[in-house]
């Protein structure tokens, strides 16, 4: 259990610094409709995660991943993809982030949010008009959709699968990784809600520094993340 939750650490400070989510978060927050749009993105982020994470397990339960006494060969396949695709993405967070560093801590509006994160869908601009429902389909579709999110959820479903724990402790260890993986987005959220107006300063300064440090932050775990994965993947052809 303390190998399994140990090795979850990594892939939750991936979901944690999501960058495309945190950028969403702000456009949402920044928006007249903060707090209403805020717990509706919040509990659609919070949907993804677990629609990942449980049907990452179920397929990989059905797959029966702990079956043989060495996991098939899919398993280390999958894991270098998914290497793969983490080191890249590494690249291009970082590539990206510096770029926009200065437009995204002066951002007034979801337009300016918008401007200064191209890679999010052009209708975020528009944000402000999203009643709840709409709001909660995007924080849900950004994290379903982002390769990077979902691998790590994706990951962490494979990693619990092959523990070697019982089903109900695999699943305990889920749901605490899920929680604790939304909390960027949900105590920013709750903030807003709480205080309103006087939460705007602690917003604002928390924004210049998401805007100043997240791409590198992100960059570096999904480096590591991936270097993890590729090793892993290596070790079982050698």
């Amino acid at each position: 259990m303390g190998d399994l939750i140990l090795g979850l650490v990594p892939l939750l400070f991936g979901i944690l610094l999501s960058p495309l989510a945190l950028m969403a978060l702000i456009a949402v927050l920044v928006s007249p409709r903060a707090r209403v749009g805020g717990i509706a993105f919040a509990l659609g982020w919070l949907a993804g995660i677990a629609l990942v994470l449980a049907v990452a397990f179920l397929v990989f339960g059905a797959l029966q991943v702990r079956a043989l006494r060495e996991p098939p060969l899919w398993v280390p396949i999958l894991r270098l993809l998914l290497g793969l695709l983490l080191v890249g993405a590494a690249v291009v967070v970082y590539r990206r982030g510096r770029a926009r560093i200065v437009q995204m801590a002066q951002a007034r509006s979801p337009r300016d949010v918008a401007a200064a994160a191209p890679q999010l869908p052009g209708w975020l601009q528009q944000v402000e008009t999203f009643r709840p429902v709409r709001t909660f389909f995007l924080g849900l579709g950004l994290f379903v959709v982002n390769p990077v999110d979902a691998s790590c959820a994706i990951i962490a479903a494979l990693d619990a699968r092959l523990a070697g724990v019982a089903t109900a402790q695999a699943v305990v260890v889920l749901v605490v990784f899920g929680l604790v993986g939304s909390l960027s987005i949900v105590l920013p959220v709750l903030l807003a809600v709480v205080r309103g107006t006087a939460a705007e300063p602690l917003l604002a300064r928390t924004r210049t520094w998401v805007a100043g440090n997240t791409h590198v932050l992100n960059a570096a775990l999904l480096l590591v993340i991936g270097a993890l994965q590729l090793q892993k993947a290596l070790s079982a052809f050698v």
